[in-house]
C-alpha cells in the first residue's frame, strides 16, 4: 500500500534535501566522473574538481537516483558546470516508481530549459511522489554529452 505524506505545511528551506540518501547512476560514465558525484553535498561546478558526473558520447543520456523510500517531493535544485553549460539544456526531469525503460517512464516534474554556467536552478514539481528521480536528455545527437554538479531533491 502506497502511503502520502504532506508536507503542505513545512516551508521549503525546512525539508530535508532526500537526494543524500540515495543511490545514483547514469546510462555511461566518462572517467573519473561518476553519478554519485551529483548527490555529494557538494555543488562545486568545476568538473576537473570531482563533484560533477559526465556521461559519454552517445544520443541516449540519462542520470537516475534511487531513494530508499517514496518521498513528496516539492523540488529540486541542480548545479549546473562551468564549462559546457548547455549539455543539460533539454533535459527533462522525471519522478515516480517505475525503473521501466531505466526510470525514463516516469511523469514529468520540469524542462531544463537552462541553467547558467556553474549556477544552480531550482525546478518546482508541486509535490510529486516517488522513489526514482531521473534527469533524461532527449537529445538524438550521438555527440552530446549530460553533465550535472548537483542535484538536491526536497522533500518529506
Amino acid at each position: 500500500m502506497l502511503k502520502s505524506y504532506c508536507v503542505c505545511h513545512l516551508q521549503a528551506s525546512s525539508l530535508p534535501n532526500v537526494a543524500l540518501l540515495g543511490t545514483a547512476s547514469q546510462s555511461s560514465t566518462y572517467p573519473f566522473s561518476p553519478a554519485s558525484n551529483v548527490i555529494d553535498g557538494n555543488r562545486n561546478p568545476d568538473l576537473k574538481a570531482g563533484s560533477c558526473s559526465h556521461t559519454k558520447y552517445g544520443p541516449d543520456h540519462w542520470w537516475r537516483l534511487v531513494l530508499p523510500h517514496m518521498y513528496n517531493i516539492t523540488h529540486i535544485n541542480i548545479t549546473n558546470r562551468i564549462s559546457n553549460a548547455g549539455r543539460i539544456n533539454g533535459a527533462q526531469i522525471l519522478i515516480g516508481n517505475s525503473l521501466q525503460n531505466n526510470g525514463n517512464n516516469n511523469p514529468r516534474c520540469s524542462v531544463i530549459t537552462s541553467i547558467p554556467a556553474g549556477g544552480t536552478s531550482t525546478f518546482n514539481c508541486g509535490g510529486m511522489i516517488g522513489r526514482v528521480i531521473n534527469v533524461k536528455h532527449y537529445s538524438t545527437n550521438p555527440n552530446v554529452f549530460l553533465t550535472m554538479c548537483e542535484l538536491e531533491a526536497y522533500g518529506g
